[in-house]
């Protein structure tokens, strides 16, 4: 029998009697709503289950735990993040701005990753895992781009990382305010909030100008 590579994870060739892949893709998408709208503690996988329309005991043939169903889901999630916000040292306003439409159009995403963040006790100094290897590469294309000078040398990578950042998320993670601002903003309209995030980024790391540079990385 195949062993599954993921240990709170049954392999699909031993579940047997169903279209595995459905049944499991079904579960997955219904977990995944299900943990962005009550976390982990609050997630109930009979409802998962309902939603999934399968059988609380075929959701743990998949996934031994609710807590490994998390881990599956939060993986997926922080793959699809990472693929999508490629990060462009010479253009980091930019940056924020794909930050910012990743989280518009994903809300789910969002919170999704913040439970984990409150609910789980794994260390976030874990260098095995692939968002803290992206981390660190998105480090490393910003210290190359100050060492060329694209990028302003006083300030630290992970200050410059961390600010974009936070900027890139302020309106997913203030929700109240994203809600005042419906009502009373100039320009209430998300194109708004978009470009005033852009703007403050500009304003800390302007984009270089685009002339060729004879140390410039290709």
């Amino acid at each position: 029998m195949p062993r599954s590579t993921n240990p709170g994870q049954t392999s699909d060739a031993a579940i047997a009697g169903e279209s595995a892949d459905s049944t499991r893709q079904r579960i997955v998408a219904a977990a995944k709503e299900e943990f962005a709208r009550h976390g982990i503690a609050g997630a109930r996988v009979d409802r998962i289950a309902k939603q999934a329309r399968t059988s609380k005991e075929r959701v743990y043939a998949y996934f031994r735990s609710k807590e490994a169903l998390y881990a599956h889901v939060a993986e997926r999630e922080t793959t699809a993040l990472i693929e999508a916000t490629q990060l462009d040292p010479a253009d980091l306003p930019g940056y924020a701005g794909t930050l910012f439409d990743h989280f518009t159009a994903r809300p789910d995403h969002y919170r999704l990753i913040m439970w984990g963040r409150l609910e789980l006790a794994e260390p976030a100094d874990n260098t095995t895992s692939p968002l803290q290897a992206t981390i660190a590469g998105k480090l490393g294309q910003l210290r190359d781009a100050q060492r060329i000078g694209l990028l302003d040398p006083a300030w630290d990578p992970v200050d410059i990382l961390a600010l974009i950042n936070q900027i890139a998320m302020t309106w997913a993670g203030q929700p109240e305010i994203a809600a005042a601002a419906a009502d009373q903003a100039v320009d209430p309209s998300i194109a708004a909030r978009r470009a005033a995030l852009v703007a403050a980024v500009e304003r800390m790391f302007p984009r270089p100008d685009r002339e060729p540079h004879p140390n410039r990385l290709v």
